[in-house]
Parts: structure tokens; C-alpha cells; sequence
């Protein structure tokens, strides 16, 4: 992983209690267009990303290496717990959110959680987010969904609305295996990371309308 934050103590930290942890730590950066070249030349599985640093924020530093590396995750980290923030974080493409002040315990768990390719927030908290913050662009939906089937649609709205695959499953009827193989096959097709991408896609299309049940 890579660690990018403008503080050579907080890179230092949070480096000995990954590697303590068995981690490994394969470079560091102290601003955001370091990041996108570190990110570039290392290619990591997951980076921590601050949000605040000169030159180039967290966040377009985040939208730039996604843009290149689809597969890598990002943990965006701030001293600010401020929802503004977690939703921009998503927005970018981010897959999970971090206080600096993290405990060495949750930040390992949030390291491994994210590198499995799962997303740091709870898909009901993204919603309430994404409520309040995302501008619908209704006009795009129907060119970013015509991929997805009728059923795909369907499992992308509930996933939308905040229900986990044992949820969807039980509202379409359907087995959980086969909720989670339509999942998949959504984050596939729309190049998503995570349900997080997925909450934050459905609102942003229309699909899913804020106060939705």
C-alpha cells in the first residue's frame, strides 16, 4: 500500500503500525501529485489518502489514480468529521473514510476490509450522504444503464435505497447467491468498486429519488 499525507510524522506512524501489523508499506507521498506518481510506479492495492495537501488535494489525487487504476482503493483520511467530506471522498471514487485520530486497531481492519474489495462505509450511511449532497443528472441515465437488464436495474435501485444481497434477495424473491451474482455483474458492467459506488451511481442517474422507501 501507499501512504499520502503532508505530515512526515503521520506517514511515519501510520507506516510502523501497518508494517507492525504484517502489511506491507511499498511507498509514501507528501502531496497529491506525488501520490498519483507513486501510485503509478508502485501500483498498490490500497493507498491512504489525505484529504488536505498542497499542490493537489486528496480528493482530484484520488479521481486521477482511479482513473488510471481502476482496481486500486483508496482510504481518504481528514481531521474533519464532517459529512461534506465523507461525501466528496465517495464522490471521487474513494472507498472508505478515516479520521486521523484512527486507533491502530481500526486502522489495520479498514486496510484489510477495503483491500478485500469492500467498501469502508455501511451502504445506509452512504445513502443518507448521498441524499443530502449528490446533484441527480436524470439525463444521463438511461446511456450509463442501458447495460444493466431489467433485474439488474432492479437489484441496483434496492442496493440504492441501502438493502444488503440477504435484503434484495428476500424483496425480488430471489436466492442470495443470485443476488449476489446480479451485484457482481452490475459492479462489472458500470465499472464499480464497491456498494458505495453503486449508492452513489443510482442517485446520481435518478435511478433512486431522495425520501425514496
Amino acid at each position: 500500500m501507499v501512504i499520502a499525507d503532508d505530515q512526515a510524522l503521520v506517514r511515519r506512524g501510520f507506516r510502523l503500525i501497518l508494517t507492525a501489523a504484517g502489511i506491507e508499506v511499498v511507498g509514501e507521498a507528501a502531496d497529491g501529485v506525488e501520490a498519483v506518481s507513486v501510485v503509478r510506479d508502485r501500483r498498490p492495492d490500497v493507498v491512504l489518502m489525505d484529504i488536505r495537501m498542497p499542490n493537489l488535494d486528496g480528493l482530484e489525487a484520488t479521481r486521477r489514480i482511479l482513473q488510471r487504476e481502476p482496481g486500486c482503493r483508496v482510504l481518504m483520511l481528514t481531521t474533519f468529521d464532517l459529512d461534506r467530506y465523507v461525501y466528496a471522498a465517495l464522490a471521487a471514487g474513494a472507498s472508505g473514510f478515516l479520521l486521523k485520530d484512527v486507533s491502530p486497531e481500526h486502522l489495520v481492519a479498514a486496510v484489510r476490509l477495503v483491500g478485500t474489495g469492500d467498501a469502508l462505509l455501511a451502504p445506509s450511511i452512504t445513502r443518507r450522504l448521498v441524499e443530502k449532497f449528490a446533484v441527480p443528472r436524470p439525463s444521463v441515465v438511461h446511456r450509463e444503464l442501458d447495460v444493466l437488464t431489467p433485474r439488474e436495474r432492479e437489484v441496483l435501485a434496492l442496493m440504492g435505497r441501502g438493502l444488503s444481497n440477504a435484503e434484495i434477495a428476500s424483496e425480488l424473491t430471489l436466492s442470495e447467491a443470485t443476488a449476489k451474482t446480479h451485484a457482481a455483474r452490475i459492479f462489472a458492467k458500470l465499472n464499480l468498486r464497491d456498494r458505495a459506488q453503486a449508492v452513489v451511481l443510482a442517485y446520481e442517474t435518478g435511478l433512486v429519488k431522495p425520501g425514496s422507501p
